[in-house]
């Protein structure tokens, strides 16, 4: 099973094409890199013999961090224009193979991987259960696996969901027009929405005022960089599920994950799961 949208592909193709993230600082990305993997158990893990795999690597952004750690990491990717810009950028890193498969279809053994995670993939997928099994599949006993899907905001207060009710017709629309119209569109939004709303957040947290339910917060310290391609993603894709902490759960429970943990800071929700030994 493929499990994957032949547009959505295409369309981060572009995306990772447009901002392959080489010129952003590594100082900011390795900020990101880090808010996301803080609550990944890197002292279960073996250094010296780990083989891991990054799954929807996209421009690689993530794998350059991680490959530094361990022995063989493989980078995945259903776009091969993605794919692509992730071998340029990964030039130098000799211990990353690169797989242009989906998460349907990970062409590796059963039982032959000590980590894996994906970061803002699954929730762009037909069927995110298949997926998560055949993750489990390729995963040795034990091993974890890290993962983010975006949150229906079920920990925020319900004007958070209002919002995002309101963008979801706006979505509908530009993610449907073609690409250069829906950039040009995308980076208005992140011009006159993200961006404002960012410089006054972290105003708000200059004068020790709580900004965690003010929306936009998580960009209060990003690089406009970060908010054009974040537009890009949120606007720009026609398939965007969304889960609770409890689905998120259920789901990989059902999946044969255990020790299920979630970071209870932003990026929501993240989690970190092992296979059932």
């Amino acid at each position: 099973m493929k499990n994957y949208y032949k547009d959505v592909v295409k369309n981060f193709g572009k995306e990772w094409a447009k901002f392959d993230h080489a010129g952003l600082k590594d100082e900011e990305l390795e900020k990101i890199y880090s808010s996301y993997f803080k609550i990944f158990p890197w002292n279960s893990i073996d250094f010296s013999n780990s083989i891991g795999i990054d799954l929807g690597c996209g421009s690689g952004r993530w794998t350059k961090f991680t490959s530094g750690k361990v022995k063989e990491l493989f980078a995945l990717d259903a776009s091969e224009e993605a794919l692509n810009i992730a071998k340029i950028n990964l030039k130098d890193k000799k211990n990353v193979k690169f797989l242009n498969q989906s998460v349907g279809e990970i062409g590796l053994e059963d039982n032959s991987l000590d980590f894996s995670y994906s970061l803002g993939v699954l929730h762009h997928i037909p069927d995110i259960k298949s997926a998560l099994v055949e993750i489990n599949r390729v995963l040795k006993p034990g091993a974890p696996f890290l993962v983010y899907l975006y949150y229906n905001f079920d920990n925020k207060p319900f004007y958070y969901r209002v919002i995002w009710l309101l963008t979801i017709p706006f979505r509908h629309i530009i993610s449907r027009l073609p690409f250069k119209l829906k950039l040009f569109i995308t980076q208005l939004v992140a011009l006159i929405i993200y961006f404002p709303l960012a410089k006054i957040c972290r105003i708000l947290k200059f004068l020790r005022i709580s900004i965690e339910n003010f929306p936009m917060h998580q960009y209060s310290d990003k690089s406009f960089y970060v908010m054009r391609t974040d537009a890009l993603d949120r606007f720009g894709t026609r398939v965007e599920k969304r889960f609770s902490k409890k689905e998120i759960h259920d789901l990989l429970n059902e999946s044969n994950f255990e020790d299920i943990k979630f970071s209870e800071e932003h990026p929501y929700w993240c989690c970190v799961a092992r296979k059932k030994k």
